[in-house]
Parts: C-alpha cells; structure tokens; sequence
C-alpha cells in the first residue's frame, strides 16, 4: 500500500515537471505580433468618387490607377482659363506692336505682358488640379482596403486607398529589460505561425531605447510588472507577403554572440 502511494507521488511529480516544461517558453523565445504601416492615398483636391478601379486584396504595382474624382469643376475652369488666355495674349501682341511704333507706352505693354503671364500660371495650376484628380499607385503592394464607394463625396487630403507595401510588414515583439541586451541590430529572427510548418526569416531592425511597462498589444507571457521593451524584425519582401497585421507569432531570436 505504501509502495503504491510512493508511485503515484512520484507520477504526479514527473507529470508536474512535464507541464512546467512543457509551458516554459524558449530561452530567447518571446510572444509577437505582425504589424502593417499603411500608406494611404489621396488627393489633395474634393469631388465625387467617379471611378474606383481596386478593390481589396488587389495586388498593384508602381503606377497602376486607382481611383479618379469628378474632374468637371476642373474642367468648366480650364475652358474658362484658356479663353481669358487667347485674349491676353492677344492684347500682349498688340501692345507690343504699339510699342515698336511709338504708339503706346512701357506701362501698357507691361500691363499687358503680366496679365498674359498670370493666365499661363492659371492655366498651368489646372493641368497640375487635373493631374490630382486621377490617383495612382505610388508603390507596389496589396490593395488592404478602400474607403470610400463610387459616388461618395470626397473631402480634399481624405485617402481613399490603403495600400500594403510588403516591405512595410515587420514584427513586434516586447522583451524583458533582463533579456533585451542580448538582442543586436542584424540578429537573425525566426518567426513561428499557427498552421505554417517552418519559420519565417528576418532580421532585427529596431530596440525601442524606452522602457515600458506595459506593451500596447499583450501577447507576452512575461508578467505586466517588468520592464519591456520593443524590438522590430523585419523580412524580405517575398517572405513578408505571407504575414498578416495583427496575426499573433512566437519570435525567437538567434544573437551572434
């Protein structure tokens, strides 16, 4: 009886250390998340959404268009520019065909070669409103997300796309202040997600100098009470296509030393 007392103490110690072990996480082993920096896209003038020619998850290249805004308030003021120009310059020929005859003054010709200028400047301003209206791609990437439809009035500076560059895919993670020195800028980073068989490869690309005490995104198993701070990983562009925003990861780190 005794003896079958002592087996069952020592099974649930053994089992007691299996699940400690099992739940320790790796010595340079912490818990990270995938974050996005956006860039979004607008146009510096208002108008009607008239074309949105992405839609999400469109992957797009340098270049390609994406939305365009009613451009006919643009248009009625370059028609309205061109005429007030044809007469201008057509005023600055005749003053300064006056002129080399005597027939008129410095002052009218001067008038009249500003008025001509000012309408050239007009004229250049609306080619430059039209130019804007029609938004491209800056940079390749993935089309994350469009904010407004077809027919929606769009203030001026509003993006309309968000796009995901993938070299705008890093990860987060938030190491104890005890374990921070022995990350370097360089190290070699592998990234673990659910349901992906291998690692991801990066780099460190970034040690946050300040301390916190809490991260903004808690998915470390460090307790809250110690200090932390962040480090980035980064990762090649074909590599970071297959990361999400906010998709939780285990980040290991490989330090040099």
């Amino acid at each position: 009886m005794q003896d079958r007392q002592l087996l069952r103490a020592a099974g649930a110690l053994i089992l007691l250390f299996l699940i400690g072990s099992c739940s320790d996480p790796p010595k340079n082993g912490f818990q990270g998340y995938v974050e996005g920096e956006f860039v979004y896209v607008a146009s510096p003038l208002a108008g009607t959404l008239e074309s949105l020619q992405v839609q999400r998850g469109d992957q797009v290249k340098a270049g390609d268009p994406l939305f365009a805004l009613d451009e006919t308030p643009e248009k009625a003021a370059r028609e309205q520019i061109e005429a007030a120009l044809v007469l201008s310059e057509a005023e600055y020929a005749r003053q300064d065909k006056l002129f080399h005859t005597g027939a008129t003054a410095t002052q009218d010709l001067d008038r009249a070669r500003s008025t001509r200028d000012q309408d050239k400047r007009r004229l250049t301003q609306t080619d430059w409103s039209f130019l804007q209206k029609r938004q491209s791609a800056p940079q390749a990437g993935l089309v994350y997300d469009t904010l407004y439809r077809q027919g929606e009035w769009v203030a001026a500076g509003k993006p309309v796309v968000a796009l995901l560059p993938p070299q705008n895919i890093k990860v987060r993670a938030f190491v104890p202040e005890t374990r921070v020195g022995s990350i370097h800028y360089g190290d070699e980073v592998r990234v673990a997600v659910d349901g992906v068989r291998d690692p991801f490869i990066g780099k460190v690309s970034y040690i946050s100098p300040h301390a916190e005490y809490t991260p903004p995104v808690i998915y470390s198993r460090e307790t809250r009470d110690k200090l932390v701070f962040m480090v980035e990983a980064v990762f090649d562009p074909a590599t970071a296509a297959n990361l999400h925003p906010g998709q939780p990861v285990d980040v290991q780190f490989e330090s040099k030393s």
